[in-house]
């Protein structure tokens, strides 16, 4: 009976994480997937619009 005890616990938590993985491949893409996209094309051209400091303006 220990080994029932002693594997449950890995078990559950591999249940677990095939769940989350899951929940996350599925929520990927769909209806929202243009506005996903274009919520991450505007962070990264707000990042690339930044001027470093101490880079050259004309680099």
């Amino acid at each position: 009976m220990d080994y029932v005890s002693a594997l449950l616990p890995p078990v559950v938590m591999a249940a677990f994480f095939i769940g989350l993985v899951v929940t996350i491949v599925k929520s990927q893409g769909g209806d929202n997937k243009s506005k996903e996209d274009a919520a991450v094309d505007a962070a990264i051209a707000r990042a690339e619009a930044v001027e470093q400091p101490g880079t050259p303006s004309g680099a």
